[in-house]
């Protein structure tokens, strides 16, 4: 039987504004969903307006009377970014939950965003960071707390720092490990800033173990025409409530990272189960390439200066 009956609680989040990326189908749009109906406005930045469209009727469907827009966002380039960020800042509304759920993962081949960076890299990662740098002013006056969904590809691995952009020697798994290794220390490292400079936002991880999400099926715009191969056995396990996690079941660490009064800062969730590939969300330890602080703060200076972007000291 497949593992429907886990869920979790969330609390009333009537009042707040919560930003979620990539949630126009899948987990994202499970996340949105369950967000809406805990009676938070949910910002849904997207890139596909006719995918966006298709998951706002999906949310007032499951939640009539739900307050959900969508923005247009493309995180594989800077100045989509920055075009977010000037609108949102020009709403003027403080931001209480974002959650960077957005990404890639393993195009056939490598490609490179419109800044020329690594696809995965470049979208995982720093277009997130440079997210984060331009709402920084709406997540403080929102004391917002920000959750980063990597994912179980960052327990191994480190990052390329000799060829961040894998221009030599490209590997998409490996190329996908370190986009996720480099986000996951940057949320860390954001948690360590905010303390420090007084910025008053909590910034935590989150990942969704293994379930079939869109992440691994077919992806057109990505140049992968089918679903990866192993696409239908986590399908056929997911079905059967065997190791993996359904989609359902695959946002709950997300939404428990970023709703849950209890959840930590500077921590990690992510499913309990065998190996954390499915099963009850929970605190899990950090990765081991998670934590070393001085390679957080080495990829925080990296990002600024790749993204041309700067956060405030205080």
């Amino acid at each position: 039987m497949p593992s429907t009956q886990i869920d979790i609680t969330i609390p009333s989040l009537s009042g707040k504004r919560a930003v979620v990326t990539g949630a126009s189908d899948g987990m994202g749009l499970g996340i949105a969903t369950r967000l809406a109906a805990a009676g938070a406005e949910v910002i849904m930045p997207v890139r596909n307006p006719r995918k966006g469209e298709a998951a706002i009727t999906e949310i007032y469907r499951v939640v009539p009377g739900a307050n959900a827009s969508l923005r247009s966002l493309d995180l594989s380039s800077l100045e989509s970014v920055a075009a977010l960020g000037a609108t949102l800042r020009a709403e003027d509304h403080p931001i209480h939950l974002l959650i960077n759920n957005a990404g890639v993962m393993q195009p056939p081949s490598r490609q490179t965003t419109t800044d020329g960076f690594e696809m995965q890299f470049g979208t995982n990662h720093l277009g997130h960071f440079a997210l984060v740098a331009q709402l920084l002013p709406l997540l403080r006056a929102g004391r917002a707390r920000v959750t980063s969904q990597i994912s179980i590809a960052a327990r191994r691995g480190a990052i390329h720092w000799d060829d961040l952009n894998w221009e030599h020697s490209y590997h998409g798994m490996r190329a996908y490990s370190q986009s996720k290794i480099a986000f996951g220390l940057f949320g860390l490292e954001l948690e360590r800033r905010s303390r420090a400079h007084g910025w008053g936002i909590t910034s935590n991880l989150a990942h969704p173990g293994v379930a079939p999400t869109s992440l691994l099926a077919a992806r057109p715009e990505l140049g992968r025409g089918r679903a990866v191969p192993q696409y239908r056995l986590i399908q056929a396990l997911s079905a059967r409530g065997i190791l993996a996690g359904t989609r359902e079941t695959a946002a709950l660490p997300a939404l428990m990272a970023a709703t849950d009064p209890g959840a930590e800062p500077h921590a990690l969730y992510g499913p309990s189960g065998l190996g954390n590939l499915g099963g009850p969300p929970a605190e899990h330890r950090l990765y081991p390439p998670l934590r070393s602080p001085e390679e957080a703060e080495r990829v925080w200076r990296v990002s600024e200066e790749l993204t041309k972007t700067s956060f405030p000291a205080a």
